[in-house]
């Protein structure tokens, strides 16, 4: 299931909607958050491409369905104004064992940070609006390492 919206991401929620599969024994989740860049930032403004970023993101989670031994995947990422201490993204991932778990979380929040058309801009605490964030080299590098050989 893949949801991208404004609204705020329930992780108990979201966490709990995974749980309770019998032959699992493994369920990895990973949540990112809004952070204040050292008391700088009032506000992360998301912008997203509607219906294309929900799309790229099941398409992701479908990937990793393909490549390891899940019983289910979640994902949610938010667009909008986002505080800082909000959550913007959530990943879940059951499976019999950790290890696939765990690759598979990665292996999604990696192309979101790099392949879902989101784009974000810094709003400053003194009032200023920064440009749009580029991407980070170590976000291209880390994605890189999931290419099939």
């Amino acid at each position: 299931m893949v949801t991208v919206s404004a609204e705020r991401i329930d992780i108990a929620a979201e966490t709990m909607a995974m749980s309770g599969a019998g032959d699992a024994g493994a369920l990895v989740t990973f949540s990112g958050f809004c952070r204040d860049e050292e008391g700088r930032l009032s506000a992360l403004e998301l912008e997203h491409y509607p219906g294309m970023a929900q799309q790229q993101i099941a398409r992701i989670a479908e990937e990793a369905l393909e490549r390891w031994p899940l019983f289910g995947v979640r994902a949610a990422h938010r667009f909008g104004t986002i505080l800082p201490g909000e959550e913007i993204v959530f990943v879940a991932c059951a499976s019999k064992h950790r290890g696939a778990a765990f690759e598979a979380a990665s292996f999604i929040m990696d192309f979101m940070k790099t392949k879902a058309p989101f784009w974000k801009r810094e709003h400053l605490k003194d009032g200023s609006v920064g440009g749009w964030v580029e991407s980070r080299a170590t976000d291209e590098a880390s994605q890189g390492r999931w290419q099939k050989r």
